[in-house]
């Protein structure tokens, strides 16, 4: 029987077949489409202000500081003095990737970083599941740089005014806290920053940088007067899987360099500028954190870290015996960390507006003021999501987190820019990786094998994660996608 209700079909005409589930999951979106977008929004489009110098200020500003402020004092109890050997192992890994991110921010100048990488070479689930990770790796980053930032905050009123906030408001629960009011603070401080605007924000960014360089130039000289020989006896007392442990841990340090890929639609010379100040940034700190932990496991007998968050402060304090270098210091790490809260929570704000711009989440995240050129919205929920999830978890579990999101974003990375090459050889590149595809497997490589130095714990909280935002993809983003086929009533 003939359905009478079926329009007629002509000769030559044929009804489009409907992509099956699998080729909704691997739609990938052109990489002229992503650059044509660059810095559209919601009511508004991104400003392009940012140049070479606060490209990297704002890499160097999302990464230095975290690892040795914050991280050292964890770090230091599961490898011995061969932390730095940890950093090195870190900060290699972080270059094999650093190597693929400056290819693909020099190719597609966006301000996705590896999620929009991701959905030009291998589909809108894997790219889904990039930006995911990078929810994790930058909200979380930003909340436990926040709880660092309380225990300088209270070495510095300490030696200034001689008082110090009270464990139940310095600290989250589980740490002896009920609500950690600082770390509170400084992400709604950034918050204020970046409602102005991508320049005045890298303005700021650029004065703290200096502080906190020269904050940590200040204690290698002070340091270095108290290093003893017998500190660095049983260089690596936990092994290699106490090495390796480690550097998972510290691995959370390096994520400056993605955070100056996500301003790749306020750059001025994306393509010219980001491969530099990627590569450079990374460089100027990776010497430093090899440096700084060197003179302090030379400074301080390593098992007498214990897990202090302020660590470079109290050693200070034990090589001059004098309480006035110490405070200095805290002082100056009090900037310093304030730097990194700001540039990555800038980093993640413009991550969630490249896939709110894809439909994969509310819109609300990519509308942006005509004034400022910023996402308002996005910044102010973001900021105050970071703020309460800073004030109720602990440091440990929170850096744990980030650096297994972060090492998973970076191995998609890694697989991306060989699939760029062998879809897009004749794409312009302002950078290319060297000997590739060899070096983008070592990190590739490298980054499975610092997630497995990681435990379980950690990996399950990552599951879990993982499996919220599949259901959220599947709930919401993947019939809201802008590259979902329009739905029956709508052709």
């Amino acid at each position: 029987m003939i359905d009478q209700g079926a329009p007629p079909q002509g000769r030559g005409q044929t009804v489009p077949p409907t992509p099956g589930l699998g080729a909704r999951l691997m739609r990938r979106k052109p990489v002229e489409v992503l650059v044509a977008e660059g810095g559209q929004g919601e009511g508004g489009t991104l400003r392009r202000s940012l140049g070479l110098w606060q490209l990297t200020m704002i890499s160097i500003g999302a990464t230095l500081g975290t690892g040795i402020f914050v991280v050292l004092g964890e770090a230091v109890p599961k490898a011995g003095p061969a932390v730095t050997l940890s950093f090195v192992i870190a900060g290699l890994t972080a270059l094999f990737s650093a190597l693929s991110y400056a290819e693909l921010a020099g190719t597609i100048p966006v301000a996705g970083s590896s999620y929009s990488y991701a959905y030009a070479t291998m589909g809108e689930l894997i790219a889904w599941v990039c930006g995911w990770c990078l929810v994790l790796e930058y909200g979380v980053s930003v909340a436990a740089v926040a709880v660092g930032w309380g225990e300088y905050l209270n070495e510095l009123l300490d030696g200034t005014i001689g008082v110090t906030l009270p464990d139940a408001l310095s600290a989250p629960p589980g740490d002896g806290g009920v609500f950690n009011l600082p770390a509170l603070i400084v992400v709604l401080l950034a918050m204020a920053f970046l409602l102005g605007g991508a320049r005045e924000s890298a303005r700021a960014n650029t004065v703290m940088v200096a502080v906190k360089i020269a904050a940590l130039v200040l204690f290698c000289a002070i340091g270095v007067q108290g290093l003893r020989s017998g500190n660095y006896e049983h260089f690596m007392p936990l092994g290699m899987s106490g090495v390796s442990a480690a550097g998972a841990t510290l691995f959370f340090s390096y994520i400056g360099f993605d955070a100056a890929s996500t301003a790749g639609e306020e750059a001025k010379d994306a393509q010219r500028d980001l491969p530099r100040a990627i590569m450079l940034s990374l460089v100027i700190v990776t010497a430093l954190y090899v440096l700084v932990a060197a003179v302090a496991v030379g400074a301080k007998p390593w098992r007498q870290f214990n897990d202090s968050e302020a660590a470079l402060a109290q050693i200070m304090r034990d090589v001059t015996g004098q309480g006035f270098w110490a405070t200095l210091l805290a002082a100056c790490a009090v900037i310093a960390i304030a730097s990194v809260v700001l540039t990555v929570l800038y980093g993640q704000t413009r991550i969630l507006f490249a896939m709110s711009r894809d439909g994969l989440v509310p819109k609300v995240f990519s509308r942006v003021h005509p004034k400022t050129g910023a996402p308002r919205a996005n910044t102010v929920i973001v900021s105050l999501f970071c703020g309460v999830l800073a004030a109720a978890v602990p440091l440990g579990q929170l850096a744990d987190a980030t650096s297994i999101g972060t090492l998973f974003a970076f191995a998609l990375v890694n697989v991306a820019v060989v699939v760029l090459r062998r879809t897009r050889p004749q794409m312009n590149r302002t950078f290319r990786v060297p000997l590739s595809p060899l070096l983008p497997a070592l990190g590739f490589a490298f980054c499975l094998w610092m997630m497995g130095s990681l435990s379980t714990v950690t990996w399950v909280v990552f599951g879990v994660w993982m499996a919220v935002g599949l259901v959220v993809y599947f709930s919401y983003g993947h019939r809201r996608s802008r590259l979902a086929p329009p739905a029956p009533s709508e052709k």
